[in-house]
């Protein structure tokens, strides 16, 4: 297979009718360039098998590829730009890439005939259970399931249907070189046409040839068994079964240990809602403590934790929950501690100690009629001395992420391996500041020396509508800058930036709703004050709390505004 080089255009033109071969033929290049060390025989002898295939058959696989699923009607398999589809698939079969005759489940026959088509190909088997004619086909394949459920060919299921079904032999191998290019199973083919069409532009960082999301196959394998994993419990299927086809986590992977992790506390919260007590703890164990206990998952330790109490073993929780207290791995495991310990104390009969009481914060009540909360809030506060913009978890984090843009988008081993990414590939990962700390701190060093405001202006005019993880620039429009770049005094945000560093995938949501911007404020009085809106009913969530007690501890303005329904639209806040 040719190879592309790096440089070439990521994307084909969608004026050409074959513009996604194109783009599956740059995939395949890329990772024949810099993955082959990756690939075994059958994979390498895919690439080959495809080179060698006729350009319209080269097309159709892909179409296939593209789709949902390995089966496929052929009478659904028309496109005009690939011409008749049997002389298509003749190299695709002759190659063994398609699979002409495939045996279809119960299932697979369902997703691939319509209604009509099912009652005239099972009628012998409708009416042996008098299902009646109207019955709906969720109904019909569960009554039929159990007296069903040998595969069979499609003329052996209906032996008058004119049509018939292929399958796709080589989607596995497809999924397996679409994650070694993109580095995870979330991005697909779309990637390609959307940046085509203009409606995601990427940030182009500097690749090297040796720059890749995986160095060993066994890695790859790894991720795919975990993902496979999660598919299959997302399909109905028991996590006692799950469990135990649960590999070892990889030792030196701290990226994998991490996904293994959190697949384990997705398991154990599904044990939990089965009634599996003693699998969703093993399960939680497994993920939270590890032999050293900060690299464990901390929802795991904690679900750990609650679990122990509801099942009564208070003395065993708090064996285990009063040694993290003297050293929580981060602010949301001592939120939980804090709250968890106390209990537990009273429970075994123990001073339950001081507790450590969560700062207040200043809260206001406002009656407005019902409707959407937070833009009732923002309309009735807002006026041209004193303007508000919905912001949530976007104007913080856009700014820190203009500033800090260079930092970001440093091109650091392992940080960017293809053309498509909205951030850093190790954006979550414990090292990922410290491998970054120089670059972060001479970004930052622009809030001292008051150069912050132009470089912020200068990414927001440079990079703008680059897909970026912390800027959204369809809420951080212009006039929303300049008035932050106003009001907010540089010592506030860096404080806040340097909170977003601490645990940047936590920290960067339960940030305020809105923003007032004061600009006639009196002289030395802030110019600006945060503000979270709870509806009727609605609580603060543990990191809209943990901001809060942030912002307070800063001496930085936020107040929580709970709005009661009622007619009084016209009635101001009264700070209780």
């Amino acid at each position: 297979m040719n190879s592309i080089p790096a440089a070439a255009p990521v994307t084909a033109s969608l004026e050409d009718p074959r513009y996604y071969l194109t783009n599956f033929r740059f995939l395949l290049a890329w990772v024949a360039e810099r993955h082959a060390d990756l690939l075994d025989a059958a994979e390498h002898g895919f690439l080959t098998d495809f080179d060698a295939l006729p350009e319209a058959s080269q097309a159709l696989l892909v179409r296939m590829v593209m789709r949902k699923g390995e089966h496929f009607r052929t009478s659904r398999l028309s496109y005009p730009e690939i011409g008749d589809t049997e002389t298509a698939l003749a190299p695709l079969i002759e190659a063994g890439l398609v699979e002409a005759i495939p045996e279809l489940c119960l299932g697979e026959l369902f997703r691939q005939l319509r209604l009509p088509e099912l009652r005239r190909a099972l009628a012998t088997e409708i009416a042996a259970m008098g299902l009646p004619a109207a019955t709906g086909k969720a109904a019909l394949l569960e009554a039929l399931a159990p007296r069903l459920d040998e595969p069979r060919l499609l003329p052996d299921w209906w032996p008058e249907t004119q049509d018939r079904v292929v399958r796709l032999a080589v989607m596995a191998t497809c999924d397996r070189l679409r994650l070694m290019f993109f580095g995870n199973l979330r991005q697909d083919w779309a990637e390609f046409v959307l940046t085509e069409l203009g409606l995601q532009r990427f940030e182009r960082v500097a690749i090297t040839p040796d720059s890749r999301a995986f160095r060993r196959r066994d890695e790859v394998d790894a991720y795919l068994t975990l993902h496979r994993l999660r598919e299959r419990l997302e399909a109905g299927e028991a996590v006692s079964v799950l469990q135990s086809e649960l590999p070892a986590p990889l030792a030196d992977n701290a990226w994998l240990a991490a996904r293994h992790r959190r697949l384990c506390v997705v398991l154990g919260r599904q044990a939990e809602r089965e009634g599996e007590g003693e699998s969703a703890l093993t399960l939680y164990a497994g993920a939270g403590w590890p032999d050293a206990v900060p690299v464990g998952s901390v929802e795991a330790r904690i679900r750990h934790l609650r679990l122990l109490e509801r099942r009564g073993e208070h003395a065993a929780a708090l064996a285990l929950a009063e040694p993290l207290l003297e050293a929580p791995a981060n602010e949301e495991e001592a939120q939980a501690l804090g709250r968890l310990v106390p209990r537990l104390r009273r429970r075994v009969g123990l001073s339950p100690r001081a507790n450590r009481r969560e700062p207040t914060h200043q809260q206001s009540t406002l009656t407005l009629p019902p409707g959407p909360v937070e833009a009732a809030v923002r309309d009735h506060l807002h006026h041209d001395g004193a303007p508000v913009h919905y912001v949530e978890n976007s104007l913080l984090t856009g700014l820190f992420g203009l500033l800090c843009w260079e930092a970001l988008f440093a091109p650091l081993p392992g940080a960017f391996f293809h053309p498509f990414h909205h951030g850093p590939a190790d954006l979550f990962r414990e090292d990922f500041v410290a491998r970054r700390r120089a670059l972060f701190d001479a970004c930052l060093a622009r809030l001292d020396d008051g150069r912050y405001r132009e470089a912020i202006r200068a990414t927001w005019r440079e990079k703008h509508g680059l897909a970026s993880s912390f800027v959204h620039w369809g809420l951080l429009d212009e006039e929303l800058l300049e008035r932050a770049l106003a009001c907010f005094p540089a010592a506030d945000l860096r404080a806040c930036f340097e909170r977003l560093l601490v645990d940047l995938k936590a920290n960067r949501a339960g940030l305020p709703d809105l923003i007032q911007f004061l600009p006639e404020a009196p002289e030395g009085e802030p110019q600006y004050r945060l503000i979270e809106v709870k509806g009727p009913g609605d609580r603060l969530q543990d990191n809209q709390r943990r901001w809060l007690a942030f912002f307070h501890a800063r001496g930085i303005p936020a107040l929580v505004c709970h709005v009661r329904w009622g007619m009084d639209g016209e009635r101001a806040m009264d700070d209780e």
